[in-house]
């Protein structure tokens, strides 16, 4: 997968009500529900909550982090 792939599908979602599953160490994982808010060059901004999040384009391309439309 490329970065500018990987960019151009989240920018996509732009506004629109995802899903993103976040996969951490010693088997944590986290679910969250909310609106990508911002695409940036090495990150990109979804609205939970009330609250921003930013996550890397690189932790969608190695698998810790899934996006899903919800």
């Amino acid at each position: 997968m490329n970065l500018d792939i990987v960019r151009e599908k989240i920018a996509s979602y732009m506004n629109k009500n995802v899903t993103v599953q976040v996969y951490g160490l010693r088997n944590k994982n986290f679910e969250y529900y909310g609106t990508v808010t911002g695409v940036y060059p090495y990150v990109f901004t979804v609205l939970i909550n009330g609250t921003q999040k930013s996550f890397n384009y690189s932790d969608v391309i190695i698998g810790d982090v899934v996006v899903k439309l919800a």
